[in-house]
């Protein structure tokens, strides 16, 4: 009978270690390692069985270590709690917020290099935060259609949908069988060529699932620039 499954996840330990597996549909195992704290994940083949994952993540285990040590040494963005005078970026530029209280409907308004917050008096931060996102979602919805428009031409592809969402350890994501993408809020406070770049990884999904050399060779064609932004888009994890 054929296995109708299509993903499975669990948790395994090795030593101190948790790692999530996630067994699905691929042809090779695949190692990851997430900030903020760390976390590893293994992509393993359906029927791969958890000795041989085990023994994969043993033989990984200095280069786990390293990326580790590496992660949790990068600086990051402090937690907010949108009072006056914090830092916020947009479009890869620091702004400051200025709140102001009033008796009407909230609102976030950009002016110079300040961020202008409308609240009502006695706001919470969970609403203050909800008028923060939803400022930087216009913003990113309203920017993304103008890039996809700009390739989808030139590699090709054709995008059915797209959507923004909070995202914990991914820029991106598709679905190349729908040719949908959904992109990380957070994206808005990375410079606007980094959300290029993550679009244009994604639309090279549409053509080649897999990071293999295929797609290597895809971004070089497309963008041959995409390693600098990469490595800007992850200078200062969110």
């Amino acid at each position: 009978m054929q296995d109708v499954r299509l993903t499975t996840i669990q948790t395994i330990e090795i030593g101190d270690l948790e790692i999530e597996v996630e067994r699905k549909q691929i042809k090779n195992l695949h190692l990851r390692i997430y900030p903020p704290a760390g976390n590893v994940k293994v992509s393993a083949p359906l029927r791969m069985s958890i000795d041989n994952i085990r023994r994969f993540v043993n033989l990984k285990w200095e280069w786990i270590e390293r990326q580790q040590q590496k992660i949790r040494s990068q600086p990051r963005e402090g937690k907010r709690e949108f009072i006056d005078g914090e830092s916020h970026y947009l479009w890869g530029k620091s702004y400051l917020l200025k709140v102001i209280e009033i008796d009407a409907p909230p609102k976030l308004h950009l002016q110079g290099d300040r961020l202008l917050l409308y609240i009502r008096p006695n706001a919470d931060v969970i609403s203050r935060r909800t008028i923060v996102d939803n400022f930087y979602r216009d913003l990113i919805e309203s920017a993304i259609p103008p890039l996809i428009a700009k390739w989808e031409p030139i590699m090709g592809v054709s995008v059915t949908s797209f959507n923004v969402r909070k995202m914990k350890t991914k820029w991106g994501c598709c679905t190349p069988d729908l040719g949908t993408i959904r992109f990380n809020l957070e994206l808005t406070k990375k410079p606007i060529t980094c959300l290029e770049y993550v679009v244009v990884h994604e639309l090279v999904h549409l053509l080649e699932a897999s990071h293999n050399k295929r797609f290597i060779a895809l971004m070089d064609a497309f963008l041959p620039e995409w390693r600098e932004c990469q490595t800007e888009l992850n200078r200062i994890p969110i």
